[in-house]
Parts: C-alpha cells; structure tokens; sequence
C-alpha cells in the first residue's frame, strides 16, 4: 500500500466490523478479517491462518494483539504481535513492543516499545533428515 506495487498481500474478506460508537470490554477473537473503527478494552487474538486486522484512526485496543496480518492506523497499547506483515500507516500509535516478520512503517507511525524481528522457524521434515543420512552413508 505504501511502499510498493509487486507485494502479494493476503487480504482476509471483513466479516467482523466494531463500530466507532462501540466500546468492547473482553478478549476478541476472530478469523478471517476484522476491522476496528472503535474501542476493545481487551486482547484482539486471530484464530484463522489467514486472518487480517484493520483499524481505523479512531479504534483503539487496550491490551495484546495476536494476528497474522495488520494495517494498522489508530491506537494500539500493548505489544503487537503479526506473524506475517504488519503495516503501520501515518497515524498508527503503539505503546509497547511490535513483533513481526515483516514490517511497512509510514512517515508519521510512532512505536514506542521495541521493534523485533522473529521469522516463525520451520518444522524439520522427515525427509531431510532420511536425505541427510543417505548422504553420509555415500560418502562414507
């Protein structure tokens, strides 16, 4: 959205909208896509391998965020965690620590925690390892 044209985004269709008048108090957890216009009092956790966090400048969430793609725009405090790409547009405010794997932060994005980078390690496979072995055998 910002920096570049080529990316392959994962867009998650909405399907869960908090309005701006609405003040949730509680945990909130979702799949597929949720847009926050509002308030949760509460942490915002996905469920979906391909879920999708929006917020507006208006929303505003007290407390952990767990999803695998964000856009963020309003208010986050709490540390953010986006296993997969988490965008921070100009007037995204969090307090706390961002954890991502990958990251877009516009001109007037404001983090004020720690920025870490943590790629989710892949599982070892069977068959590396029968590779690995039939390897050592040959060159033995």
């Amino acid at each position: 959205m910002f920096f570049g044209k080529n990316k392959k985004r994962h867009n998650a269709q909405v399907d869960t909208l908090i309005g701006s008048s609405t003040e949730l108090q509680g945990d909130v957890y979702f799949n597929h896509g949720l847009h926050i216009d509002g308030v949760v009092k509460g942490n915002v956790i996905a469920e979906g391998e391909t879920s999708m966090l929006t917020m507006s400048e208006q929303g505003r969430i007290e407390g952990e965020v767990r999803v695998h793609n964000i856009v963020l725009n309003g208010e986050v405090i709490g540390d953010v965690h986006a296993s997969e790409h988490i965008e921070l547009a100009p007037a995204a405010r969090v307090t706390g620590n961002v954890y991502y794997n990958l990251i877009e932060m516009a001109m007037g994005a404001e983090v004020n925690g720690n920025l870490v980078h943590s790629v989710e390690k892949p599982t070892p496979k069977s068959e590396s390892a029968t590779t690995d072995d039939t390897d050592l055998a040959a060159n033995s």
